[in-house]
């Protein structure tokens, strides 16, 4: 890895493996292991030093993980100080009134609701439930693209480093077993236009099921136009993954939920611990899930950050991608890793990728002085 933080991928990643090392044990005893089973690599294992992520003493700045640093709100945390006193039961009571609340929200059924510590598990799930029955079809470079642990087929984004639709839907074939499209994009950050990916729902989804991942959509523009929970209205085989970790800042209490079909949930809902979402997770995510005022400050200071972002690239003369989440890529003129260690050196942390023969940085989107700390540092690296 070449940055040392926790992060979504890698929860999931190593939950996978996990997983996966369990299911794999009959067969590596005997020196053999499944091909039939996508999520089983064998030697990939986590190791201690591979979970050990804690974050360079060196680093001020932590812009590599697409944290909300304005939150929790203080109702959440309110909530969470409330609930301890009734921490010693099971969060029975916080799961069924946060799927109540989802569900009215959204007009949908509570059975059309999966709550989860973190939306990583409901995609760790979806691995699990149909990496045997085929391949995932993604696009590249997207949020699942680069782990080597799972079967997939990867189309590359567009010129506008979007998902290229057309490509996806004349690759879906007998072997595709799930198409996942996360939207917005990471690491890019581009959204597919809504009237398009809703054509490609009704074109795919009665071939394959299709997962689609909102973690971002609260960042959108106007998230009720973008999100594709419409295709669940319509009976669709069609997944739609949320999270609490980004507009609502609740990445380290781990709280997510999916809205599909119920007997999609009930494939999925397998391949989870019933109670895997704490007291305290359950009680701040409800009291963040309505709670305008705080998401709605959050989101204008994030896009705040992110017009000085842009306005420092631009004064560097600098292109970037203009983003529809809490982060923004741009090309590198050197190579990822001397960037990156330039940066950590300056005190910041940030991501990069290589793709089309080019290196990439991807830096969130903090509070406007970690901006300002970036960009000084940003100045003094490409100097």
């Amino acid at each position: 890895m070449s940055n040392l933080y926790l992060n979504r991928r890698h929860i999931l990643k190593t939950s996978l493996l996990a997983m996966a090392g369990l299911s794999a044990l009959p067969a590596l005893a005997y020196g053999k292991s499944s091909t039939n089973n996508a999520a089983v690599i064998p030697g990939l294992i986590p190791t201690p030093g591979d979970m050990d992520l804690v974050i360079p003493p060196s680093i001020s700045v932590r812009l590599s993980a697409n944290e909300n640093p304005f939150g929790p709100s203080d109702k959440a945390k309110k909530a969470v100080i409330e609930s301890l006193d009734r921490s010693f039961m099971y969060p029975m009571a916080e799961i069924r009134g946060l799927t109540e609340a989802i569900a009215k929200k959204e007009n949908v059924k509570v059975e059309n609701v999966l709550i989860s510590a973190g939306s990583s598990q409901i995609l760790l799930a979806a691995f699990l439930a149909y990496g045997n029955k085929g391949k995932f079809l993604v696009a590249d470079p997207g949020y699942i693209s680069r782990m080597g642990e799972i079967d997939m087929e990867k189309v590359p984004l567009n010129k506008e480093h979007q998902h290229d639709l057309g490509e996806m839907e004349k690759r879906v074939n007998s072997e595709t077993s799930m198409v996942y499209i996360c939207n917005p994009n990471n690491p890019t950050g581009t959204i597919v236009n809504p009237k398009q990916l809703a054509s490609f729902c009704d074109a795919v989804s009665p071939k394959v099921p299709v997962m689609v991942d909102e973690a971002y959509i609260d960042y959108t523009d106007a998230p009720q136009d973008n999100t594709m929970i419409d295709a669940v209205h319509k009976g669709q085989n069609v997944i739609v993954v949320r999270t609490f970790s980004k507009l609502h800042g609740l990445a380290g209490l781990r709280v997510g939920y999916c809205i599909a079909q119920p007997e999609m949930i009930e494939v999925l809902e397998k391949y989870l611990s019933r109670f895997d979402m704490s007291m305290t997770s359950g009680a701040a995510a409800l009291a963040s899930y309505t709670d305008t005022e705080f998401l709605t400050l959050a989101k204008e200071k994030t896009m705040a950050s992110k017009k000085f972002t842009y306005d420092t690239l631009k004064a560097m003369d600098y292109e970037y991608v203009p983003s529809h989440a809490n982060f923004v890529l741009f090309p590198l003129r050197m190579k990822g890793d001397t960037f990156l260690k330039k940066m950590q050196e300056e005190g910041v942390s940030v991501r990069s990728w290589e793709f089309n023969r080019q290196h990439w940085c991807r830096v969130s989107m903090g509070k406007m002085e970690d901006m300002q700390v970036f960009a000084q540092s940003f100045k003094k690296v490409v100097s």
